[in-house]
């Protein structure tokens, strides 16, 4: 390459989200794979290993376990907590409480705007990368959105931010 250096961006986390990652991550370490680690040395000491059931499900369930942990290692690398600022705000941004209503429906809706790693539509929040997070960006009050969803054109009214 030319002397270009592609640097990976980091994915945007709430403190809240990464605390909660690393949390995960402690108790995988911690609890789950010494748990697994047993299991996994009380099947070996069954012998035969080509017959072994208990043993194989123990590997498979502890190489589980290691991919879980390197992905929320990775996770914990890969993104950069942002702070939040409270009270109200006069446009749409990462960390926002959003209220909306579905200009189809009325039916109104609450979403935080966080990172990738901590989204979760049930339980109100959005990634900023998803298609109705990147319409909300830099929205105001008053201002309708629109996007493309699986189910088709969805079209949204920004009640309030937060």
């Amino acid at each position: 390459m030319s002397g270009i250096r592609r640097t990976k961006l980091k994915a945007p986390i709430t403190k809240e989200g990464y605390e909660t990652l690393k949390h995960q991550l402690e108790i995988l370490i911690a609890e789950k794979r010494p748990r697994l680690l047993r299991a996994l040395e009380e099947a070996r000491a069954h012998g035969d290993f080509s017959e072994n059931a208990d043993y194989e499900a123990a590997k498979e369930a502890y190489e589980f376990l290691q991919k879980k942990i390197s992905e929320l290692e990775g996770m914990l690398k890969n993104c950069e907590v942002i702070e939040i600022r409270q009270g109200r705000k006069e446009r749409v941004e990462f960390g926002s409480l959003v209220r909306l209503k579905n200009l189809e429906s009325e039916e109104v809706s609450e979403f935080r705007l966080v990172g990738p790693y901590e989204s979760n539509v049930k339980e109100g929040r959005i990634s900023v990368h998803s298609p109705l997070g990147r319409a909300l960006l830099g929205k105001t009050r008053g201002e309708v959105v629109s996007f493309s969803a699986p189910s088709g054109e969805k079209c949204y009214e920004v009640i309030d931010v937060e």
